[in-house]
C-alpha cells in the first residue's frame, strides 16, 4: 500500500506548467498530494479520489493561490563586509568602472571577505537568506567569487553550503574564481587565468563543493580567450558553466557560453541578435537582473523582444551583492522587471520559477507545479497570480512548504 505524506486542497494554482493557452497553467480548484517530498498527484479537486487517502493529514487551503517555490537563481550572497560608501559615490557621479579601477567594488570585498572566517560568512549570510526565504523562496544560487585564492573560494562555497543546515533552502553553489583580477595578479591576469584553470577548479570539483562554474567577460573582467581557458577546464571536471555576459559592453561571450552548452548568460544588456541566436539553438537561459539596472542607473535593458523573438527563456534574479545589486526581495524584481524592462506579469513569475530552474539545470525536479517534481510551494495572499509583480514592499506570502512539510507561515 502506497503511504502519502499530506493532501493539499481547494487551492488555486498557478503551476507554470508550459501549457499553450495560458501562461500560468492554471488549475482553479485543484489538490495537492505528496508521498516522499514529491508530489504525488496533482489536478481538479473534483477528480481527487478522496476514498484513497482518507487516512492522509488534509490542509485546507480555501482558494487560496498556490505557486511553485521561488528560485533565485543568481546571487552574490555570501561575503565580508559591506560597500554602502560606494553607492554614494555613484549618487556623485562614479561610474562603476570607475569605481573598480580606483581599488573599489570588487575588490574591496575582497578585502573584507578574506579576512573573514567561515563562521563570519555564514552569520552575516544568514539574515539576507531569511529575507528571501520569507518571500517565497526556497532554492537559491550563491556564487563565490570574493576571495579570488582558492582558500577563500572554498571557504565561500562551504559557507554558502551550510546555509541549508539553517534555513528551509536549497543551495546550489557556483564557483565565480575568474570574477576579478585579485590584487597579487594586477600585472598578470593569464597567471590568476591559470591558478583558476590549474588549482582552483580541480580542488574544487575534486571535493564536490560547486555545481558550476561561472566567470565575468568584461572589459573590467576578463577577456573572452581567459574565459574560454575557464569552461574548458570546467568541462574537463565535469562541471557546467554559465557566465556574466554582455552587461557593460559586447564582448561575444553569450555566444561562447552557448558554445560550451551553458546553462546560462547573465545581464545581457548589451547583447546582440547574433548572441541571442546561439543561446536559443543550445538552449541557454537568459538570467535578467533588474536590481543591478536599477542601482547602478543603466539606461540600456536586455532585448525583452529579441529573446521572445528567439524562443529564449528568461529568468529573473536578485543579484544580491554588496556592490552593484544589495537586494534581498525577489519580489521586487518581478515588479522591476515588468516596469524598467517590460515584461509581462506572467513571464516575469515563469521568471523565478520555471525558466530559473532551467537555468540551474534542475527542470527535472523544481520550477513547476508537476507529478514526480518536489513539494516545494508557496501559499498566496493575493486574487490572481499577476499580483505577484504588482506591490512594492509588500509581501503575500502567508506558507512556504519545502520537500511537502510546512517550513513557515500558517494554512
Amino acid at each position: 500500500m502506497t503511504c502519502w505524506d499530506s493532501i493539499w486542497t481547494n487551492a488555486r494554482m498557478a503551476t507554470m506548467a508550459e501549457v499553450e493557452s495560458d501562461p500560468y497553467g492554471v488549475v482553479d480548484d485543484g489538490t495537492l498530494v505528496v508521498a516522499g517530498g514529491r508530489i504525488a498527484w496533482i489536478g481538479l479537486t473534483e477528480k481527487f479520489e478522496a476514498n484513497r487517502f482518507r487516512d492522509t493529514p488534509t490542509h485546507d487551503l480555501k482558494g487560496a493561490w498556490i505557486t511553485p517555490g521561488l528560485i533565485d537563481c543568481h546571487t552574490h550572497i555570501v561575503y565580508g563586509g559591506n560597500r554602502a560608501a560606494e553607492f554614494e559615490l555613484r549618487l556623485n557621479g562614479a561610474t562603476y568602472a570607475e569605481i573598480a579601477h580606483a581599488g573599489g567594488g570588487i575588490i574591496s570585498t575582497v578585502e573584507a571577505t578574506r579576512k573573514a572566517s567561515h563562521d563570519e560568512l555564514l552569520e552575516q549570510a544568514l539574515p539576507r537568506v531569511d529575507h528571501l526565504a520569507r518571500e517565497g523562496v526556497t532554492t537559491l544560487e550563491i556564487k563565490s567569487g570574493y576571495g579570488l585564492n582558492t582558500a577563500v573560494e572554498r571557504r565561500m562555497l562551504q559557507a554558502a553550503r551550510k546555509i541549508s543546515e539553517y534555513m528551509p533552502v536549497d543551495i546550489v553553489t557556483t564557483l565565480l574564481g575568474a570574477h576579478a583580477l585579485p590584487p597579487e595578479f594586477t600585472d598578470n591576469p593569464d597567471g590568476y587565468i591559470d591558478l583558476v584553470c590549474q588549482e582552483m577548479i580541480p580542488q574544487v570539483a575534486a571535493a564536490g563543493e560547486a555545481d558550476a562554474v561561472d566567470a565575468f567577460c568584461e572589459t573590467i573582467g576578463f577577456t573572452r580567450d581567459q574565459t574560454e581557458r575557464v569552461f574548458q577546464a570546467a568541462h574537463h571536471h565535469d562541471l557546467s558553466v554559465k557566465l556574466h555576459a554582455e552587461q557593460l559592453s559586447d564582448l561575444g561571450g553569450a555566444e561562447l557560453v552557448a558554445a560550451y552548452g551553458g546553462l546560462s548568460a547573465d545581464h545581457l544588456e548589451y547583447v546582440a541578435e547574433a548572441g541571442v541566436r546561439s543561446m536559443a539553438a543550445a538552449g541557454t537561459v537568459a538570467v535578467l537582473l533588474p536590481g543591478a539596472f536599477y542601482c547602478l542607473r543603466e539606461t540600456r535593458p536586455p532585448p525583452i523582444d529579441l529573446f521572445r523573438e528567439y524562443g529564449v527563456g528568461m529568468a529573473l534574479a536578485t543579484d544580491s551583492n554588496p556592490g552593484s545589486s544589495p537586494v534581498a526581495s525577489l519580489l521586487l524584481m518581478l515588479n522591476m522587471a515588468c516596469t524598467l524592462f517590460r515584461m509581462t506579469p506572467a513571464e516575469a513569475l515563469a521568471g523565478v520559477t520555471r525558466e530559473a530552474a532551467r537555468a540551474l539545470g534542475r527542470q527535472d525536479s523544481i520550477g513547476t507545479l508537476e507529478t514526480d517534481k518536489k513539494a516545494d510551494f508557496v501559499v498566496w495572499g493575493i486574487e490572481r497570480p499577476g499580483e505577484l509583480a504588482y506591490p512594492i514592499g509588500f509581501n503575500p506570502c502567508r506558507a512556504v512548504i519545502r520537500n511537502g512539510v510546512l517550513v513557515s507561515g500558517q494554512v
